[in-house]
């Protein structure tokens, strides 16, 4: 329904201009509104007082239609908060409202009062005044509706509508936009939240490997002092896994959310270590062509974890030092005092107690370091965890390798009587490499051996009941089951008699002579002693 109240003559041409001139302005201030934030609302309440003020246009309401609900809900009104009228909505053909987004046409009333469908539901209109309602569109489709009156007695309402058609279509444009932005951002917070919590898993307690009584002690270490912002120094050999106790204690933190920076000290000189971990100003030194923000900075709120502590120098000891005691610093080059809250995890294999009576490390820096360690247990310190750990191993690198890999008991058995000096990083090398020199995928005990560990280099051999091999995580291994491979059982027999044929043939209930025939003919290397 249309209405058409054009004056003839000079008059009617000088409405008609002052009216064009009038809604050409509130035209531009319009894009300019809308082109300045993708708040919706606001910038939607926005546009409604740049109508209201620009072009008489009184009681401005957009209501967008909600995707899940099918129905028509108020976003914006002129002058009032929309949030009292959230309640109120429209199903597509209902009311004057509804009926203009079913219809995905303009309607112009020129008096509210006399239309039988308007419902006046927000009691905001004046029924003796005109109406006019336009559909908001994208892509031809209607996604809302856009409504106004004009003041009493308004003239040229069907100029007015298509001026409102206009606004329709850029708040449409508004609306996709913000729409897209919105899915965009929400698509990126899920992506997001998954890797958090696939970070946090893979970080968690579940992922480290340890059931012995000293891994035990350093998980329950771990849960303390994760709640609160203490400085962990986390002291071990080499090889031990200091950095993924590092990594537990952070994602398992208040701070998680947080950056967590990681910088390995021993790995630059004083000064790019001092670069590195306070920044420099642009100009400060050559090759310094602009301002950078150092380690600190970067983890400002979060946790900076500092591997090879023990390695710095004794005169960049004293600028650690500062920064840990007040929380400040200045960048290279630089003389403004910056601020920072990071947590300290600092890790270290060196023994700091003698450097510190060598002079070597400040004795200042040692107890600001040291106010909750933690010892990582060498690996020949925690037997009992390499075949779990060496199974888990194994499956990484059949990840890594895009195929079916595993580890035999007798596998497991040869790994248990070496020592480890290089810990479970050694560990995790001798398992590629056995892994790269099985053809059919299975690492047995003379894989083991072609790796090039040096069992007579070990720990003795700890000792094991009279009638079982025991490898924790798998039982003891019966001599006598008929259902284990043979060449393995002779393998676990002659291991628990120390390669002594004979004893081996008590235990499997044989001659010497048949199990010196079973050793030529399975192909088994004679360990000496």
């Amino acid at each position: 329904m249309s209405f058409n109240s054009t004056t003839p003559g000079v008059s009617g041409e000088t409405s008609r201009l002052a009216l064009l001139e009038s809604q050409l302005a509130a035209l531009f201030e319009v894009s300019r509104v809308l082109s300045r934030s993708l708040d919706l609302r606001q910038t939607l309440r926005e546009v409604l007082g740049v109508l209201h003020e620009r072009a008489r246009l009184r009681q401005g309401l957009v209501s967008l239609l909600d995707e899940e609900r099918g129905e028509l809900l108020i976003s914006a009104l002129h002058g009032q908060d929309a949030e009292p009228f959230e309640a109120v909505s429209y199903r597509p053909g209902e009311g004057v409202i509804g009926h203009i987004l079913t219809a995905n046409a303009p309607w112009v009333l020129p008096r509210l009062g006399d239309e039988p469908r308007f419902l006046d539901r927000l009691n905001l209109y004046d029924p003796d005044r005109p109406f006019i309602g336009v559909p908001i569109r994208c892509d031809e489709q209607a996604i809302g509706v856009f409504a106004a009156q004009p003041p009493v007695g308004a003239e040229l309402l069907d100029d007015r509508a298509r001026f409102l058609e206009m606004v329709a279509n850029l708040i449409g444009q508004t609306v996709r936009l913000a729409r897209t932005v919105e899915a965009e951002q929400q698509a990126l917070r899920e992506e997001r939240d998954k890797l958090r919590r696939e970070v946090r898993g893979s970080h968690g307690f579940d992922s480290i490997i340890g059931r012995a009584d000293a891994m035990r002690l350093v998980f329950e270490q771990v849960r303390q002092v994760a709640k609160w912002n203490t400085t962990v120094l986390i002291r071990g050999e080499s090889g031990t896994g200091k950095e993924l106790i590092a990594n537990a204690i952070h994602y398992n933190s208040p701070r998680a959310r947080a950056p967590f920076v990681k910088l390995n000290c021993a790995a630059l000189p004083d000064n790019l270590l001092e670069s590195e971990l306070f920044g420099h100003e642009k100009g400060a030194f050559t090759g310094a062509v602009s301002l950078r923000k150092g380690r600190f900075e970067q983890a400002d709120g979060g946790t900076l974890f500092l591997d090879e502590i023990g390695e710095i120098t004794p005169a960049f000891q004293a600028k650690l030092l500062r920064v840990l005691q007040e929380g400040e610093f200045e960048r290279v080059g630089g003389g403004r005092t910056l601020k920072v809250d990071v947590r300290v995890i600092a890790a270290t294999n060196r023994d700091l107690e003698s450097e510190v009576r060598a002079g070597d490390f400040r004795e200042d820096l040692y107890y600001r370091l040291n106010v909750m360690p933690i010892r990582m247990p060498a690996l020949r310190e925690r037997m009992e965890d390499i075949p779990d750990l060496a199974r888990f191993l194994v499956a990484k690198v059949a990840r890594m390798q895009g195929r079916e890999l595993e580890i035999t008991d007798s596998a497991l058995r040869v790994l248990m009587r070496y020592d480890w000096p290089g810990n479970v990083r050694e560990l995790e090398n001798c398992m590629e490499r056995a892994a790269v020199m099985s053809e059919n995928g299975v690492i047995d005990r003379d894989v083991i051996q072609l790796t090039g560990i040096d069992l007579n280099a070990g720990a003795p051999e700890p000792s094991r009941p009279a009638t079982a091999m025991t490898v924790p995580g798998s039982g003891a291994v019966d001599f006598n089951d008929p259902d284990l491979d043979e060449r393995e059982r002779v393998i676990a027999a002659l291991e628990e008699a120390g390669w002594v044929q004979a004893k081996a043939a008590r235990l499997l209930n044989m001659t010497p002579r048949q199990i010196a025939y079973r050793i030529q003919t399975l192909n088994i290397k004679v360990r000496q002693f």
